[in-house]
C-alpha cells in the first residue's frame, strides 16, 4: 500500500487560479496563461505514488516545479486543486492542529541551505524537532546523539554550526530530522549547495542510512547522476508536469519523450547501471552442507543451466559448482560438495557499475554473483548480459 499518493495535484500563483486549470485543460501551454491571465502554473495536474521505504527522486531543470511539489507534500505551499494522502489522511484537508502533528510525527525536511540555527550546538540543533515536540531534556537528547552518531558526528555535540564544514552542518540537518523517527523524509536539493566530493560523499551516507533506516524518501534535484544513484524511481519533470516516471534504468533505455531522450543523452550508460539493476534474482541456488551433487545436478537440469551458487543457512554465498564436476562426484558415488566447491569466484555488489562488472568477468567463464556487504547472495549477472548492456552503453574499452 502507497505511503504516499498525489491525485490531480495543481499549483497555480496568481490571482485566477480557476481560470488557468481551465486553460491547462484545454491544451493551453505554460507561457500562454501567464500571457492571458498573469498567472504561473507551478503544478500541472501531477499524479504518483511512493511505497513505503522507496527513494522517490524528483528531477528537473530550474522551474520544472520540483521544488513547488516537494513543499505542497507537507503543506508548505497551499495546494490549488487535488488531494495528497500520505497514510490514507488527505492532508489538503487538514486543520492546522493536524497539520502540525503530521509536520511533527511523521514528515521531517531538509533544506537545501542547511536551515540549522547558528546559536544552538550541534546537540541542541539535532533535538530542536524533539524540543518542539515537548519531549523531555534527557529523552530528546538521548535521541539526538543517536541520530548524530548515525550521520556521522559523534563527538561534535558541543560545537557551534561555525566551527563545522558545508557537508558536516548538512548532516546536522540531516540529524535534525532523523532524531523525530519520521515516516517520511523530504529533501529539498540537498546536497546542491556542497562541494563536488563532498556532495558524492553525502551521497553515499544517505544509501547507507536508507539501507538500515529504509525511511520513505522524496528527494528533489537538478542532477542526473545523483537523480540515479539515489532512486528507486525517478520522476522527471518540465514545466510543471511530470512528463516520465520510471526506474532509473528504464529511464536511461526507454525516455518516453523527446524532452528525456535529450536530457539522458550524454550520460555514459555503462557507468551507471549496477549489478543490482541488471541481475536475475535466482532461485537456482543450493545450501551446503545439506545439499550434495545430485541435488545440484538436478537443479541445474530444472534450470536449464550449467552452474550453481552454493549459500549457507544465513543465504552466505559459500562458491558454486560446476556440472561436470557435480557429475564426477555423482559417479564416484560422493554424497558431499566439499572437493568440488570452487571458491575462487567472481563477486559484485549491488552498487558495482557495468565497467567494473566487466572487468571482473574477464577471463573467468563464470557467472558474477551479487552479495551484499555481509556476503549474503543477492542475484545472478551472467556475460551475455553485460556486454549487451555495454554495446547499448558505450565501448567495453573506454
Amino acid at each position: 500500500m502507497a505511503i504516499i499518493k498525489v491525485e490531480n495535484l495543481y499549483k497555480v500563483f496568481g490571482k485566477e487560479p480557476k481560470r488557468a486549470i481551465e486553460m491547462v485543460k484545454k491544451g493551453y501551454k505554460k507561457d500562454e496563461i501567464m500571457a492571458k491571465t498573469g498567472t504561473t502554473i507551478g503544478i500541472n495536474n501531477v499524479s504518483f505514488e511512493v511505497e513505503p521505504g522507496e527513494s522517490f527522486v524528483v528531477m528537473g531543470l530550474s522551474g520544472s516545479g520540483k521544488s513547488t511539489l516537494i513543499r505542497c507534500l507537507n503543506r508548505l505551499i497551499e495546494p490549488t486543486s487535488g488531494s495528497i494522502s500520505i497514510n490514507d489522511k488527505d492532508i489538503t484537508k487538514m486543520d492546522k492542529q493536524e497539520l502540525s502533528e503530521l509536520r511533527k510525527k511523521n514528515v521531517s525536511m531538509v533544506f537545501q541551505n542547511f536551515a540549522i540555527f547558528p546559536h544552538y550546538t550541534v546537540l541542541e540543533n539535532a533535538a530542536y524537532g524533539l524540543k518542539v515536540m515537548g519531549v523531555v531534556k534527557e529523552e530528546r537528547e538521548k535521541k539526538a546523539l543517536e541520530s548524530l552518531e548515525a550521520v556521522g558526528l559523534k563527538g561534535w555535540e558541543t560545537y557551534y554550526p561555525s566551527k563545522l564544514s558545508g557537508g558536516m552542518q548538512q548532516r546536522v540537518g540531516l540529524a535534525r530530522a532523523l532524531a523525530t523517527d519520521p515516516d517520511i523524509l523530504l529533501m529539498d536539493e540537498a546536497f546542491s549547495a556542497l562541494d563536488p566530493l563532498i556532495r558524492k560523499d553525502m551521497q553515499s551516507e544517505l544509501l547507507e542510512l536508507q539501507d538500515k533506516l529504509q525511511k520513505t524518501i522524496i528527494f528533489i534535484t537538478h542532477d542526473l547522476d545523483e537523480a540515479l544513484r539515489l532512486g528507486d524511481r525517478i520522476a522527471l519533470m518540465k514545466d510543471g508536469e511530470i512528463v516520465q516516471i520510471g526506474t532509473p534504468e528504464e529511464i536511461m533505455m526507454s525516455p518516453a519523450t523527446e524532452y528525456v531522450e535529450k536530457f539522458v543523452e550524454d550520460v555514459d550508460r555503462s557507468r551507471v547501471l549496477t549489478a543490482e539493476m541488471i541481475m536475475k534474482k535466482s532461485a537456482a541456488i543450493i545450501h551446503y552442507p545439506k545439499d550434495g551433487p545430485r541435488v545440484a545436478l538436478h537443479r541445474m537440469k530444472e534450470n536449464d543451466i550449467s552452474s550453481i551458487f552454493i549459500v549457507d543457512k544465513q543465504n552466505r554465498l559459500i562458491g558454486i559448482v560446476m556440472a561436470e564436476d557435480a557429475l564426477t562426484a555423482v559417479e564416484k558415488n560422493e554424497t558431499s560438495l566439499d572437493t568440488i566447491i570452487q571458491k575462487d569466484i567472481p563477486t559484485a555488489l549491488p552498487d558495482t557499475p557495468l565497467k567494473e562488472m566487466f572487468t571482473l568477468m574477464t577471463g573467468k567463464n563464470l557467472p558474477l554473483a551479487v552479495v551484499d556487504e555481509n556476503y549474503k547472495f543477492k542475484g545472478i549477472v551472467v556475460r551475455g548480459t553485460v556486454m549487451a548492456k555495454l554495446a547499448e552503453g558505450g565501448n567495453a574499452n573506454d
